[in-house]
């Protein structure tokens, strides 16, 4: 815990997650900012900030999780109201980045969403971002302003090692997320597999093919940035197992959590835990003990206690 009595920083939070902004305050020996954040009758959205930030370093935390669009002008209007009461510098603290999938046209006469909430950020006033494990790394370069992106990716690595699972194998569930998979094998001294899926048209729909390396007779970790209805994780659930795999066991940074897929996921036998960050929060989703939240607070805390010094943040993954 950081106990430096910060007289320049301040950290307020919108609506989105409130449990994880406390926590980091909590790491940083600070108190969390006061601002009023809510609804009129007419379902428009105000903000006031409670307190003097004229000339502050102000961390404005919103994570983009659902409801993702009230949650997103929320932030654009903190951060207005923030710029509209002269603070010094204004950082947008997101978790999660929503709409991470749209970072390119894939389809024609399809939208870059994920570029137009940068432009939406960036004109409403933020003078930096700081987020964690990005959809897409193509992202960060869609802003004007510095983005620094932190990875859970040590976290989840420590987690399983102190589980010191025997002849694990590391899976990615598609190629896409395979570096980072190979990162984590690499850590955890793991082979590398990797699931060869396609998926069907835009309803999430996934067709695995096949599993690129051995799993046979082994545990095996699969690795994913997200879970969202979790059909890509259950298609490779299935390869796995039908490739011989004893046990499955998956992480991932955001558990999204969409129409009830935690419910499908832990229904899977051979799934022994899932293993999520609080980069959104859980909301009592389930009780079942398979289902482990790890905490981004001292990687997020100690990360805005370096920007707000001018340390590196780089080196927090050296």
């Amino acid at each position: 815990m950081q106990k430096n009595g910060h007289a320049n920083l301040k950290v307020l939070a919108g609506n989105s997650h409130h449990e994880l902004a406390t926590a980091i305050c909590d790491y940083l020996g600070i108190p969390e900012g006061r601002v009023e954040v809510f609804k009129f009758a007419n379902d428009n959205t105000f903000v006031r900030i409670l307190e003097n930030v004229r000339e502050r370093d102000l961390f404005i935390l919103q994570t983009l999780s659902t409801p993702v669009n009230d949650h997103i002008m929320e932030l654009l209007i903190m951060i207005d109201a923030a710029k509209r009461s002269s603070a010094g510098r204004i950082t947008a603290v997101i978790p999660y980045y929503a709409y991470g999938r749209s970072d390119k046209k894939d389809q024609p006469r399809v939208p870059i969403t994920a570029r137009l909430l940068a432009d939406l950020l960036t004109t409403a006033g933020a003078d930096r971002v700081l987020t964690i494990d990005l959809h897409a790394g193509q992202i960060q370069g869609f802003f004007n302003i510095p983005v620094d992106v932190l990875t859970a990716e040590k976290l989840i690595v420590d987690y399983f090692k102190k589980k010191a699972l025997k002849n694990l194998v590391v899976v990615a569930p598609d190629i896409g997320i395979s570096k980072t998979a190979r990162n984590v094998a690499e850590q955890l001294d793991a082979p590398l597999a990797i699931v060869e899926k396609r998926r069907v048209g835009n309803n999430d729909k996934v067709e695995s093919l096949n599993v690129i390396g051995s799993v046979d007779g082994r545990p095996v970790l699969t690795v994913d940035d997200e879970i969202d209805t979790g059909g890509t994780l259950l298609s490779a659930i299935a390869a796995v197992s039908e490739a011989g795999a004893t046990e499955v066991y998956s992480c991932a940074t955001h558990g999204v959590f969409s129409n009830g897929a935690v419910e499908r996921l832990l229904s899977v036998e051979t799934l022994k835990e899932l293993v999520v960050t609080d980069s959104i929060p859980s909301n009592g989703v389930t009780d079942d003990p398979r289902l482990v939240n790890l905490t981004l607070a001292p990687l997020m805390g100690e990360a805005i206690r370096r920007i707000h010094e001018g340390e590196s943040v780089g080196s927090l993954f050296r």
